[in-house]
């Protein structure tokens, strides 16, 4: 019977004798369908290697290759793995971090630290608060005291960070103002709008953003104006703005592990008809926390004086982000800092964060607007309810607004 290698019925291991009893080298190369698009060598199945030229060499006995040693000839280019954005229950990519708060570019202006945070000049202070609704430094002398006639409790102001302008500003309270505000929190626990304090408890809310991702545990009080007329009057008296423009007034707890992540002080712009944007955002600590405590208020893109960072080097207790401009907690001290320009245009080089509280944090805080703005919450809440409040604080720490 004649062998055919086309007939159906001779044996495929025949084929295989053959092809390794031939005297040249045979390429088997397998068909495109059998490969893989990352395979980058051929498989050669050979009696011998050589040209048809080269001289005859003793045959040597062929050493069979196990199926395992020809796979392990074959060399496979991974493909690069491609990380999957999470999606949220519509299938979208859930926004991140970066998304809502991007770096900031060369476009959203420069960020100039100070040297010395604890040297004041009032020029450098002027300066720095001239696209900004300012501070009134009329009623501070050339070494940042203030001069109003409360002399036993005169106030410190200091210039943290030059450009945007970031401020503080010692003995705003008294001890006698810090206790009244812990106790209006106390008093007003559980209070969420149906008896007649003089708060209304909420858990602490922010102006609503589809795209926003900050974290906030805290609980707020949103504060009848004439009931926080200390607060309104040293603000007014600091800032020189009309009382139409403040926002409600809030105290603030954060209990243990509580925490308010990275966020802006803008308003979004679908709600810029009441008030308008805000302009200066202020805010009191009620109780100390240690360094080592948490709860500092810390602006991600802007840096710490370079006296203070060298301080903490010294101290050998420089962490990976002590660059960070970054607040402590002190009883009766303010903190200054501007979420937009004067005309309203939002400064990105604000974004800031509370960092998570080891202890029990308590602030009194306050919005100024660019405008009359309308308070929601206590019901019939009005500034005129504070303005002869406000009078009379004013003519007790003798200043003089006009």
């Amino acid at each position: 019977m004649k062998t055919s290698l086309h007939n159906p019925t001779f044996p495929m291991t025949n084929l295989f004798l053959l092809l390794m009893s031939a005297p040249c080298v045979a390429a088997f190369v397998p068909p495109p369908s059998a490969m893989s698009s990352h395979v980058s060598s051929t498989i050669l199945f050979a009696g011998g290697f050589g040209t048809a030229k080269s001289k005859s060499a003793p045959k040597k006995k062929a050493n069979k290759k196990s199926k395992s040693s020809i796979l392990s000839d074959i060399q496979v280019d991974e493909a690069p793995k491609q990380s999957t954005p999470k999606l949220d229950r519509f299938g979208l990519p859930i926004p991140t971090e970066d998304d809502i708060f991007p770096p900031l570019t060369s476009d959203d202006g420069a960020r100039v630290p100070v040297s010395d945070g604890d040297e004041f000049n009032k020029e450098d202070v002027a300066e720095a608060l001239q696209h900004h609704i300012g501070v009134n430094l009329d009623i501070f002398d050339e070494n940042g005291q203030s001069i109003h006639e409360e002399k036993s409790n005169r106030w410190k102001l200091k210039l943290l960070h030059q450009d945007p302008p970031v401020l503080s500003v010692e003995n705003f309270f008294s001890e006698a103002d810090v206790e009244q505000y812990k106790s209006m929190i106390e008093s007003n626990e559980g209070n969420n709008g149906g008896g007649n304090g003089d708060a209304v408890q909420l858990s602490s809310p922010t102006f609503s953003s589809s795209l926003s991702l900050s974290r906030r545990t805290s609980t707020t009080w949103f504060c009848k104006y004439e009931s926080m007329s200390c607060l309104l009057a040293k603000a007014q008296a600091l800032l020189n703005v009309d009382l139409k423009q403040m926002e409600e007034p809030q105290l603030v707890r954060y209990r243990t592990g509580e925490e308010f992540s990275w966020h802006y002080d803008e308003i979004p712009s679908a709600q810029l008809s009441n008030g308008g944007q805000r302009l200066a955002t202020l805010l009191v600590y009620l109780n100390d926390l240690e360094d080592d405590r948490g709860g500092g208020t810390v602006f991600r893109d802007l840096k710490s004086p370079v006296n203070e960072s060298n301080k903490r080097k010294e101290k050998g207790s420089s962490k990976g982000n002590d660059n960070q401009l970054t607040v402590r907690p002190k009883s009766g001290t303010a903190l200054v800092f501007f979420p937009a320009f004067k005309d309203g245009k939002p400064d990105p080089r604000t974004l800031h964060k509370g960092e998570v509280a080891l202890d029990a944090k308590m602030i009194a805080q306050l919005w100024i607007h660019e405008k009359e703005y309308q308070a929601s919450v206590p019901e019939n809440n009005l500034q005129v309810d504070a303005a002869s409040g406000v009078r009379e604080e004013l003519e007790r720490l003798g200043v003089n607004l006009m």
